[in-house]
């Protein structure tokens, strides 16, 4: 147990994060869903949002349990990829990205774009941490006459 409790750590803030971000895109739609996702630019939004929310709902408790943590982790971070590209990449460039809107703020470039991603580089990371220890699992199957010893 002792050996595990660091990567247990990391699936629990890990899918803890994603997890609440995806209920809070249907707690919160104008704000978290529909209307985040028609301000950046993305398209479908309606469609979208409730699409990545209840991704990020499955896969953060699919991580928090254990259960296909792996392909779940390797799904979130399409998703974690995906909002760093369309929300931080702007501002790390200072100018809109095709379709996707730049944020307000008083800086771009390096800097800010670092501070306003930390959370999804650490999601980033993470996902990849438990990718890695947990491994793929679906669409593997195990034979019927495969011992479980192996």
């Amino acid at each position: 147990m002792r050996q595990n409790l660091p990567m247990i750590l990391i699936r629990v803030i890990v899918g803890l994060v994603f997890l609440v971000e995806g209920v809070l895109k249907f707690v919160h739609p104008d704000e978290l869903g529909v209307g985040l996702f028609a301000g950046i630019g993305l398209p479908f939004p309606h469609l979208l949002a409730p699409l990545v929310g209840g991704i990020e709902i499955a896969g953060g408790a699919a991580i928090i349990l254990n259960f296909y943590a792996g392909d779940a982790a390797l799904v979130l971070l399409v998703v974690i990829v995906t909002a760093l590209v369309t929300t931080k990449l702007p501002i790390l460039l200072g100018r809109p990205l095709g379709p996707f809107a730049l944020m307000k703020l008083p800086r771009y470039g390096w800097l800010s774009f670092l501070h306003e991603a930390r959370v999804d580089l650490c999601m980033i990371f993470g996902s990849l941490a438990v990718a890695i220890d947990r491994g793929l699992r679906a669409g593997r199957r195990r034979q019927w006459y495969q011992s479980n010893s192996m």
